[in-house]
């Protein structure tokens, strides 16, 4: 299992710092997102499914990220661009997903970002979960809020501890 507080420290807050996408509450929303859906740990959908990288995206999402909402915003997608490797250009292949940290999760924080309602507070770790459940796993995906706050919680309420002591 890759540690959260190195996944947090030197992958999730560079790249919000370069999306300009920050704060407590976006950071706490993502990790718990990772220790969730690849429990920090897998790459690849478990059973062969579609979905890629610790935040488990699937590639029909990323495409549809690009296409319906960064083709809109390209201040947000030039940004989203500078996380990614060199190579060919416009949108970068989902095979960056699973290998560079920073793109993967600049990606995961517009899945996010592309959804009007506020982020709940950073303290709220209910919210935080209800949000995933909505705007990340989906209302036809299999995971429940619940399952959030069992797997990020003990941590996230750790990192709330440190913060406030």
């Amino acid at each position: 299992m890759l540690d959260p507080h190195d996944f947090l420290r030197g992958a999730i807050r560079p790249a919000l710092a370069r999306l300009r996408l920050g704060g407590a509450a976006a950071e706490r929303l993502l990790l718990g997102t990772a220790l969730t859906e690849s429990g920090l740990v897998h790459l690849r959908q478990a059973g062969g499914g579609p979905a890629r990288g610790l935040y488990q995206i699937e590639p029909a999402t990323h495409r549809d990220l690009w296409r319906s909402y960064l083709a809109y915003r390209p201040v947000v997608a030039a940004r989203l661009l500078r996380l990614a490797a060199p190579g060919a250009p416009g949108a970068p292949g989902e095979s960056q997903l699973v290998w560079n940290l920073a793109y993967a999760t600049g990606v995961a924080r517009l899945i996010y970002r592309r959804r009007p309602e506020p982020l709940p507070a950073a303290a709220d770790l209910e919210g935080l979960a209800r949000y995933w459940k909505a705007h990340f796993n989906s209302a036809a995906g299999r995971g429940r809020a619940a399952d959030f706050l069992r797997r990020a919680g003990p941590l996230l309420n750790a990192l709330i501890e440190e913060e406030t002591a």
